[in-house]
């Protein structure tokens, strides 16, 4: 059986069994080279491949927001990020280094 890491959120998928945590929260500065979206790191529930699904930086919040927390990610935008990543050929069941995929906004 697979490892499990701390704040890991378990989803089911087209039937399969996926976990997924809040890699990086998103990060907003002056300097376009800093700014950074939001990025979930997501498995098989049996596997061992990561998939860092990265997401656009979005608006910025206001002044003094506290830190984005895991439980505030809609599920429906992870799972259809899981399920767009699959589809760009991303094989969750293979071996290997993670693999990185850019999203957009809505997960697709």
């Amino acid at each position: 059986m697979a490892r499990k890491q701390a704040d890991e959120f378990p989803i089911e998928v087209g039937g399969e069994p996926y976990v997924w945590r809040l890699q990086r929260s998103p990060r907003w500065s002056s300097d376009p080279a800093e700014r950074h979206g939001m990025a979930i790191a997501v498995r098989h529930a049996e596997g061992q491949r990561e998939a860092v699904l990265e997401f656009p930086v979005g608006t910025r919040p206001r002044f003094g927001s506290p830190q984005m927390k895991p439980q505030e990610v809609r599920v429906e935008l992870v799972a259809r990020a899981i399920a767009s990543a699959v589809a760009a050929g991303w094989e969750p069941l293979s071996r290997g280094k993670p693999v990185i995929i850019e999203v957009d906004e809505q997960g697709g």
